[in-house]
C-alpha cells in the first residue's frame, strides 16, 4: 500500500481495512457497549454467559455437555489468573471480560498484522507503520501541495497517536500498544488523547473550544436553501443545555470528555463484581478457581442441563 495517487486512494485502500482511521468524521460518543442483549436476571444466566464469554463463544460452550464446560471453564479461570497466585481478583475478571468483548478488534488486527509487520518480528514498529500506511517517498509521490499538507499533518496525528501507544517508549509497538493505537477509545491510558484529537477535528477557529456552531458543523452540513432540520434543532437545544455545562457558549476540554467519554455506568465493571458476588463464598473478594467451577453455570452453562440426553447424544455423534 505504497502512497502513489491521489488522497483518495491510499484512505480507502490503507484505512478502511482498519475501520478507524485517525481523520475519519464519526460519532463522537463512544457508548459503552451493552455485554449481552438477553436479559439480566438471576433466573437467566445467557446475559452472564455472553458478558464472560462473548456471544459467539458463548453458542458453542451451549452445545457442550456439562462435564466439558467444566473443564473448559477450568483452563478459562487459569488463564484470568495473570500472576497465579490461585485467586482471581476483580480486576483480572473485569479485564478478561473486556478481553472477550473487544475480541473483534483484537481479530481485526490479527488480520492484517503480517501487512505491518514486514520483518516478522510479531512486532509492528513506527517505521514499518509509516512505510506501509504513507510510502517511503511521500514528498516525491505527492506533487499536490494540499495534498501534501493533508499528509504531513495526518502523519504527524498519527505518530502522535503512536508513541502515546507505545508504553515503554521505543517505538516498536506489541500487538496490544498497536491495539491501542488504531482503537484508543478503548484503551483508558489513551482517552486523553482522544478528547485531543476530538478537538483538533471540531475546533475551526483555533482557540481551544467548540462553540455552537462548530459543534453543529461536524454533525451536519446543510444543502442550499434546505431548511434546518428538526434533529439539528434538537441538537442546538442539547448543546445548550447538556453540553454546554457551565453555560459560557462553548465546551471546554473537560465538558467534550463529559460528553464524549460518558462514564456513568461501566458495565463490564458491574458484571465482574455481579459475579465474583455471586460466586465468592467465603467472601474474601477474590475467587479461586473452584469457587469458579461451583458455579460453573453461572460463567458458562450447558443446554445439556435443559434439554437433556437427546442433546448430549447429538453431539457426540457430530
Amino acid at each position: 500500500m505504497k502512497l502513489i495517487g491521489s488522497l483518495c486512494a491510499v484512505v480507502f485502500c490503507s484505512f478502511l481495512a482498519f475501520c478507524k482511521p485517525t481523520q475519519e468524521k464519526k460519532d463522537r460518543v463512544h457508548h459503552a457497549k451493552e455485554l449481552s442483549n438477553q436479559p439480566h436476571d438471576d433466573g437467566n444466566h445467557q446475559y452472564d454467559h455472553e458478558a464472560f464469554l462473548g456471544k459467539e463463544e458463548a453458542k458453542t460452550f451451549d452445545q457442550l455437555t456439562p462435564e466439558e464446560s467444566k473443564e473448559r471453564l477450568g483452563k478459562i479461570a487459569e488463564r484470568i489468573d495473570r500472576d497465579k497466585d490461585g485467586f482471581i481478583i476483580h480486576e483480572e475478571l473485569k479485564d478478561w471480560i473486556k478481553h472477550t468483548q473487544n475480541r473483534y478488534i483484537y481479530e481485526n488486527v490479527e488480520r492484517h498484522w503480517r501487512d505491518y509487520d514486514s520483518n516478522n518480528d510479531d512486532k509492528v514498529s513506527w517505521e514499518e507503520y509509516k512505510n506501509t500506511t504513507y510510502g517511503y517517498n511521500m514528498d516525491e509521490d505527492l506533487h499536490d501541495a494540499e495534498d501534501k499538507h493533508s499528509y504531513k499533518k495526518m502523519l504527524a496525528r498519527d505518530e502522535r497517536r503512536f508513541k502515546k501507544a507505545d508504553k515503554d517508549g521505543d517505538m516498536i509497538a506489541t500487538r496490544e500498544e498497536f491495539t491501542a493505537f488504531l482503537h484508543p477509545e478503548e484503551f483508558d491510558y489513551m482517552k486523553d488523547l482522544v478528547v485531543t484529537e476530538t478537538i483538533e477535528d471540531m475546533d475551526k477557529n483555533g482557540d481551544g473550544f467548540v462553540q455552537l456552531e462548530e459543534y453543529i458543523g461536524d454533525l451536519y452540513t446543510p444543502e442550499s436553501g434546505e431548511p434546518e432540520p428538526d434533529w439539528v434543532k434538537t441538537e442546538r437545544e442539547q448543546f445548550k443545555e447538556f453540553r454546554d455545562m457551565n453555560k459560557d457558549g462553548k465546551m471546554d476540554r473537560n465538558e467534550i470528555s463529559h460528553w464524549i467519554l460518558p462514564g456513568e455506568y461501566d458495565p463490564v465493571e458491574a458484571e465482574s463484581k455481579h459475579l465474583i458476588y455471586e460466586s465468592d463464598t467465603n467472601r474474601d473478594e477474590k475467587l479461586t478457581k473452584q469457587e469458579i467451577l461451583d458455579n460453573w453455570n453461572m460463567f458458562v452453562g450447558s443446554q445439556a442441563t435443559n434439554y437433556g440426553e437427546d442433546l448430549t447424544r447429538k453431539h457426540d455423534e457430530l
